[in-house]
């Protein structure tokens, strides 16, 4: 795929979003779409809180790249220049041997945004949207899933015959999706994500198969559905484990004829696809770019396969 055929993918992308955004005017609680419910609902874009009047500004919206906190630096416009490229909390400046107020206050919310991310359950109408076929692991709970990463991976026979039964095999390209470690970066990603990855793969010439997602899932869940449905190329689509500086941050899994215990250094992995990363529309048409490689050249990863 060159930059031009990336390029027009992009556009088409936006300009899909901003005509569904002009069509439907959405309202959180009257069954919208999970991802307003949580960019808005979670991330900050919600009325301001009122008390007595005065208005509590949201600390979520201020962005400490900006400014320092430093009084009397060297060379502010240097260490600007350099803080403005970076999540990471330089230049806060302290009150004593203290962080000041609102730096501390802010680790403090976006500790909470990332335990939130990590605990809370992943809206499954985002799955339906986009015309995912639902599965499950055998993990029965998020609870489970947290605490036993093994079960993670693993699905009970009845739902490996559902997955045969009702998804498209011997595809060149399987789509899995699942909210891993961040739910908010699943709802935040997959809309733009999923659609610029399927019109890239259009435009590579690939056919893809159903798209699932997998509830409660880890990245080897991957390996299964690839050994049941038998797809040339599989995409795993994952939130990220969540830290403060980003907590909506997803990875992309890539094998080419996965199996059920193959080396993970036989997976390709593109990770930090999230608003102030790599942008999902133009990651999901870098996917669609690599899975043909890995489709011309049978290679996944560090492994070889001259099948």
């Amino acid at each position: 795929m060159n930059d031009e055929q990336m390029r027009v993918i992009i556009e088409r992308v936006l300009s899909s979003i901003k005509e569904s955004d002009n069509a439907e005017k959405k309202t959180i609680g009257n069954g919208t779409a999970a991802t307003e419910t949580l960019k808005k609902g979670e991330m900050g874009n919600q009325k301001q809180d009122e008390t007595e009047g005065d208005v509590i500004p949201d600390i979520r919206q201020d962005d400490y790249r900006l400014y320092l906190g430093i009084e009397n630096p060297a060379k502010p416009e240097e260490f600007l220049r350099i803080k403005k490229k970076t999540d990471a909390r330089m230049g806060l400046g302290r009150s004593g041997p203290r962080y000041k107020t609102s730096a501390y206050l802010r680790m403090l919310v976006d500790h909470a945004g990332a335990y939130d991310a990590a605990l809370s359950e992943a809206p499954e109408n985002l799955a339906e949207e986009n015309h995912m076929f639902m599965a499950q692991t055998k993990c029965i709970d998020k609870d489970e899933y947290l605490s036993r990463p093994d079960i993670g991976r693993l699905f009970t026979d009845e739902m490996k015959k559902k997955i045969a039964d009702n998804c498209k095999k011997n595809a060149d390209v399987q789509i899995i999706l699942s909210e891993g470690l961040s739910s908010t970066a699943m709802a935040y990603n997959t809309n733009d994500l999923l659609a610029s990855l399927m019109q890239g793969l259009k435009i590579e010439g690939l056919s893809s198969g159903t798209p699932i997602y997998v509830k409660y899932a880890r990245v080897p869940a991957m390996d299964v559905i690839t050994e049941i449905l038998d797809p040339k190329v599989t995409i795993m689509l994952i939130g990220e484990r969540p830290g403060l500086s980003t907590y909506t941050s997803m990875s992309a899994y890539m094998t080419y004829k996965g199996k059920v215990g193959m080396s993970e250094a036989g997976r390709n992995v593109i990770s930090n696809i999230h608003e102030n990363g790599i942008n999902p529309s133009e990651a999901g048409a870098h996917l669609a770019s690599v899975a043909k490689k890995m489709f011309d050249l049978k290679i996944s990863g560090t492994e070889f396969s001259m099948s």
